[in-house]
C-alpha cells in the first residue's frame, strides 16, 4: 500500500486550531506545530509507530527552501528540538525525517502533562548551509 502524505494533511484539515506557525529566516520557511497525539487518526498513528494518546505531544516540522513565484521546496536538514517548562526544566527531543514523494518533514513524540506549556527551540541546519537557522514557539497542551 502506497505510504499516504499523511502528517501535512492532519496539520491543515484535522480540525485542530493552529495559526500558521511558521519562521522565516535566510530564505528558508521553518514550519512547526506542535499536538496532542489523541487527535492523530488511528490508521495515521499506526503507520508512523505513534502512540495515540492525551498525554502524548508530538512536533512536526518542515524546512521550505523559499522561491519566489513558488510554494518553495522542502528541503533535508539536520533538525534538532528541545523543550523547557515553566519550571525550566529542558528535554531533548529526538526527531525522525519522515519522506513521502517530495515531502520531507520531521517528527517525534514525548510525554505532556496536562496544562503543560512547553517552549520548543527548534536549530535546523538545511543542506549545503554553512550556518543553522533557529525556531521558536510554545505550545500548552490539554490531556483531560
Amino acid at each position: 500500500m502506497k505510504r499516504l502524505v499523511l502528517i501535512p494533511l492532519l496539520i491543515l484539515f484535522s480540525g485542530l486550531t493552529l495559526a500558521e506557525n511558521v519562521t522565516r529566516s535566510a530564505g528558508y520557511a521553518i514550519h512547526h506545530n506542535a499536538f496532542t497525539t489523541d487527535s492523530l487518526a488511528p490508521r495515521v498513528a499506526h503507520s508512523y509507530g505513534i502512540q495515540r494518546s492525551t498525554s502524548r505531544g508530538m512536533v512536526n516540522i518542515t524546512v521550505i527552501r523559499e522561491t519566489t513565484g513558488t510554494t518553495g521546496t522542502p528541503v533535508k536538514a539536520r533538525v534538532k528540538v528541545s523543550a523547557h517548562n515553566l519550571m525550566g526544566q529542558v528535554r531533548n527531543i529526538p526527531v525522525r525525517e519522515v519522506r513521502e514523494g517530495d515531502a520531507i518533514y520531521y517528527i517525534a513524540d514525548f510525554p505532556v502533562a496536562h496544562r503543560e506549556h512547553l517552549t520548543f527551540e527548534i536549530d535546523v541546519l538545511p543542506e549545503r548551509r554553512d550556518t543553522p537557522l533557529h525556531a521558536r514557539f510554545d505550545q500548552e497542551f490539554f490531556t483531560r
